[in-house]
């Protein structure tokens, strides 16, 4: 049997938070996830008292595997670094 939602594709992404932090996370909708970000409470709990976010960086992975451990790799570096990668 064909999963078809192993098709969807997965991102990384960075976000911009209004204090100037970065925020790191994965999805599979971009445009939903931000918007959750931003006005809902679904967001992260880190970035709902930074809001406005503004998305700055956005990987595209081919599973969710993948997608983690970009996510982690991101994770480990420091904000200097980060900012060379956008």
């Amino acid at each position: 049997m064909n999963d078809l939602s192993a098709e969807i594709p997965y991102y990384v992404y960075i976000l911009r938070c209004s204090d100037q932090t970065l925020y790191t996370g994965i999805t599979r909708d971009l445009e939903k996830r931000l918007t959750e970000h931003n006005s809902s409470p679904k967001g992260a709990k880190y970035t709902r008292s930074r809001r406005p976010l503004t998305l700055v960086h956005s990987q595209h992975c081919h599973n969710k595997s993948e997608a983690l451990k970009r996510e982690i790799a991101i994770k480990k570096l420091s904000k200097l670094q980060k900012e060379a990668l956008l």
